[in-house]
């Protein structure tokens, strides 16, 4: 999870076999941010369409910005805020480029979210720096 500029925020580890979606609400429920505890939006692709999701968001009182997927009836998208989902894509990305990360180096679940947040910490640092813009 990353907020609007590409900071990661928060991170889950899935079994290889389950989508990232069944981890959706442990994943938001442990983010805060200073002063709120939940965004206005949320963008995600169509993996994420599910009703399931839909319904968390709303209760929160959470705008879901993702696309519904072909065998769902249509439901209105700000394409305005979908487009800004690549900031995620980026951050993903960035983060795939730590070749601990891509290699899978850690065999243990544990072990590989700490080497997931460790490259967290360093994607913020750098982008903290306003020496080093890259």
């Amino acid at each position: 999870m990353t907020d609007g500029r590409g900071v990661p925020l928060g991170a889950a580890i899935t079994a290889g076999q389950s989508h990232e979606s069944v981890s959706f609400e442990t994943l938001m429920d442990t983010v805060r941010i200073r002063g709120c505890r939940r965004p206005g939006a949320v963008a995600g692709d169509k993996g994420y369409s599910y009703p399931r999701i839909r319904r968390w968001l709303a209760r929160r009182g959470i705008e879901a910005v993702i696309p519904t997927r072909s065998d769902q009836p249509r439901l209105p998208l700000d394409r305005a805020k979908y487009r800004r989902r690549n900031v995620v894509e980026r951050c993903i990305g960035w983060l795939k480029e730590c070749r601990r990360l891509a290699t899978r180096y850690e065999k243990l679940a544990a072990h590989f979210l700490a080497i997931v947040r460790l490259a967290m910490i360093q994607r913020c640092l750098r982008l903290l720096d306003p020496s080093n813009r890259t």
